[in-house]
């Protein structure tokens, strides 16, 4: 099927060419300006979606992790975040350490 093999590619492009827009309308914008802020609300709304659904239901290998470990690793997240005054991928970190360390001892 052309369609199909013509998909990731194009996807693919698609991102490229909305990520160079981004560049160049961010870099004409103040760090301050609320199109920025509402950018990075969009990305932490979106990745917040996606946790949650690895939480709930997870697919894939995340399934084959306990309901229990999960939900460690969310409150270590949730509560690194706020500790760290909202810094993402420090949280993200602390909570996939408590997620893997809670699931080794469930092991």
């Amino acid at each position: 099927m052309p369609g199909a093999e013509l998909a990731l590619p194009l996807a693919a492009l698609a991102m490229l060419l909305l990520r160079a827009l981004g560049l160049l309308v961010a870099g004409a914008l103040r760090p301050d300006h609320p199109l920025i802020a509402w950018a990075a609300a969009v990305s932490q709304a979106t990745l917040a979606a996606f946790v949650a659904l690895a939480v709930v239901a997870p697919g894939g290998a995340v399934a084959g992790i306990p309901l229990a470990a999960r939900l460690v690793g969310l409150a270590g997240g949730l509560l690194a975040f706020a500790a760290l005054r909202g810094r993402l991928l420090p949280a993200l970190a602390l909570g996939l350490v408590a997620l893997l360390a809670v699931r080794a001892l469930l092991q």
